[in-house]
């Protein structure tokens, strides 16, 4: 248990360096609004000039910058209460099949004598149509001691189950692209997949596969024509600030204590459904997301204000969306999902509640494991801290 009186006096005696952290943000803070509501003055073609032959430059603004005079484009709707904004989210939902995945997982390493993982994932897809029924489900898919292989021995097991877990969130999203790869011709809504996170994923060593299969995802959703969202509800990147720095020929300097979203929520994107313009991913390490053809991001995105008061949410979305004019109605249709989930997807959010595994399942999970071994004679011994923790939790 967390002592308050400990906490407390632990805080005290680190005040100064609170402080002095705190003065120097407000600093930078200031600075890269500065730098930003410069920026926001230029056309889209003196931008182009200066950084399109400019690598790892952070982002390229698309030619929405024509359209914005601080770096947002406002949201027309206005309502006098929650119930007009829920009306007209349900309109822009109506008979638009929206999806959702998400996942969990769990590992047991330490507490018995080998190692077991699972993996869980959830998905919500609604047709917002009464005379078709939303489907809500969860798959479970066990990784037993020989699934691990050599990654039991490199400490690398939370990080393989990791790996398992995105692959199937992934794949589970690619399935919804492809089923609704037809909906044009079936004169459907356009539909829309969100992922949960970023679909611009930097190359490592651990995250390669990955990063690949991101890859396949951002290209089926446009050879589909089907949509599909990253969506970050708290972004830490800092594509914009890099930006900033590489427009002005400064060597771009990331700012420990900010990131793109600190400085969008305290200058430009003031209201409820405020957006920056589409800008193309010029990240440092995304050269995977090169579409070779165009020379351009496969994927590119939009911060969007999707509470009153809280900071802006990050969407990544595939290139081709905002090409072939879609990303309004995109946007549109991640507005309602947020206005039903009051402030989040609602499709994300019913997903999430589906794949979630809690500190309860995972006793559930070694109480099972425990009589699947012993029924089938297999060598399993649980160490007393586990066998402690499931009589006192």
């Amino acid at each position: 248990m967390l002592f308050r009186q400990l906490l407390t006096d632990e805080l005290f005696k680190q005040r100064e360096e609170f402080t002095r952290f705190a003065q120097s943000q407000a600093g930078d803070l200031d600075y890269y609004i500065q730098k930003l509501a410069g920026f926001s003055e230029k056309s889209y073609i003196e931008i182009f000039g200066i950084l399109h032959d400019c690598a790892d430059c952070g982002a390229m603004p698309s030619e929405e910058m024509n359209l914005v005079n601080d770096f947002s484009l406002s949201f027309r709707e206005r309502w006098q209460n929650h119930e007009e904004a829920r009306r007209w989210a349900f309109e822009v939902l109506k008979k638009r099949t929206t999806f959702a995945a998400d996942g969990s997982q769990i590992v047991l390493e330490r507490e018995i004598s080998f190692r077991v993982g699972g993996v869980q994932i959830g998905w919500f897809e609604n047709p917002h149509d009464a005379a078709k029924g939303y489907e809500k489900n969860a798959k479970f898919t066990i990784i037993s001691p020989q699934d691990f292989g050599a990654e039991a021995d490199s400490g690398r097991a939370d990080s393989y189950v990791g790996e398992r877990r995105f692959a199937a969130e992934i794949e589970k999203v690619k399935e919804f692209l492809e089923k609704k790869r037809d909906w044009k011709a079936n004169n459907e809504p356009l539909p829309l997949a969100f992922y949960d996170g970023t679909l611009l994923l930097s190359v490592t060593e651990f995250q390669r596969n990955i990063t690949a299969q991101l890859v396949e995802l951002a290209r089926l959703s446009r050879d589909c024509r089907v949509p599909v969202v990253g969506y970050v509800d708290r972004s830490y990147a800092c594509d914009l600030m890099t930006m900033l720095d590489s427009f002005r020929g400064e060597k771009a300097e990331l700012v420990r204590s900010l990131d793109d979203v600190s400085i969008l929520h305290a200058s430009v994107l003031k209201n409820w459904g405020d957006r920056t313009p589409f800008c193309y991913s010029r990240r440092h390490g995304l050269d995977a997301f090169i579409d070779p053809r165009t020379d351009e991001s496969l994927v590119g995105f939009v911060y969007l204000q999707t509470t009153a008061d809280n900071p802006p949410a990050r969407l990544d979305i595939p290139a081709w969306i905002y090409e072939e004019g879609l990303l309004d109605e995109v946007l549109d249709t991640v507005r309602a999902e947020c206005v039903i989930g009051l402030g989040y997807p609602y499709a994300l959010e019913a997903a999430d509640q589906t794949a979630v595994i809690t500190v309860r399942d995972r006793e559930i999970f070694l109480q099972a494991l425990q009589g699947f071994a012993k029924e089938n004679n297999l060598n399993l011994r649980v160490s007393r801290k586990a066998a402690s923790k499931g009589r006192r939790r």
